[in-house]
């Protein structure tokens, strides 16, 4: 999709982080925007200040792990545009922990945010751009849907499923006029971190693993800005292009990866144990 300008653009999980970037970036390129976050007040806030920059926006709080709601979504994108050329699935959440410490709770948790949510939003929005000849699907993965790293499991695992459904997706679309890539990046700073502000009280949140203080200074500190990794999805989509990969830092980890699997060899173990101070 070459010409971005007046298209209508859909963003998930758009009141902060990558989300917030993608719905700057796509208003920059002269798109039409509907923002989709579960928090409500944040999504308010996001949508009146792309406002003032004389955007056209429009805001509907949506839980993506409701089906019904994200159906609703996609008929008030169209009610209020007409149409809906690019979706960006964006929502997710990301516990830290060893996978013998994550509950069940936890992983239903993740699972129906970061893979059942991208499921709503493809059924949701793909059939209608098969339709009409034109559109783009965007689904965020995370570098975590091609590499491994201790206490990230279960948020891996579900990164994997979406690179996995975004690549079987692409070749069952292929030839129709819609795209699709996914986005892999790595840190970037954002409060994924601190996700389980919006954890449903099916369990209570999480007390495992790494200090969320801690893991969020992490990002701080060495994060990407989420906007430099917008931009990467506006070239992609202009691209045709599958794979996002906009964080260089991860591709010799990802080569690594593959050639210890080709040559038959153990992945290498990464210690992320405290270092002490001296």
């Amino acid at each position: 999709m070459k010409n971005l300008n007046q298209k209508v653009a859909v963003v998930t999980g758009a009141a902060s982080g990558i989300g917030l970037a993608l719905a700057q970036a796509f208003c920059g390129e002269g798109m039409k925007v509907v923002l989709a976050d579960v928090e409500r007040d944040p999504l308010a806030s996001a949508a009146e200040a792309l406002q003032r920059t004389g955007a056209d926006i429009e805001a509907v709080p949506t839980d993506v792990t409701d089906p019904e709601q994200v159906e609703a979504l996609a008929n008030a994108a169209r009610k209020r545009f007409g149409a809906v050329h690019l979706v960006c699935n964006n929502a997710g959440v990301a516990p830290i922990g060893s996978i013998l410490e994550t509950r069940l709770e936890d992983w239903r948790w993740l699972l129906d945010v970061n893979v059942l949510g991208v499921v709503h939003g493809i059924a949701a929005f793909g059939p209608k751009m098969v339709e009409q000849g034109e559109g783009h699907i965007v689904n965020t993965a995370s570098a975590g849907g091609l590499i491994t790293v201790p206490g990230f499991g279960a948020y891996a695992a579900t990164k994997h499923a979406v690179v996995a459904l975004s690549e079987t997706l692409y070749q069952e679309v292929h030839g129709t006029g819609v795209g699709v890539s996914v986005l892999c990046p790595g840190l970037v700073r954002t409060r994924i971190f601190e996700s389980e502000r919006n954890r449903p009280t099916d369990g209570g949140p999480l007390n495992y693993g790494q200090p969320q203080e801690q893991a969020q200074q992490s990002l701080t500190s060495l994060g990407a800005a989420p906007l430099e990794i917008a931009r990467h999805v506006v070239d992609a989509v202009r691209e045709d292009r599958l794979h996002i990969l906009p964080s260089p830092e991860v591709i010799p980890v990802l080569e690594d990866r593959f050639r210890r699997i080709l040559a038959g060899d153990n992945l290498q173990v990464v210690d992320l144990s405290p270092t002490p101070e001296s």
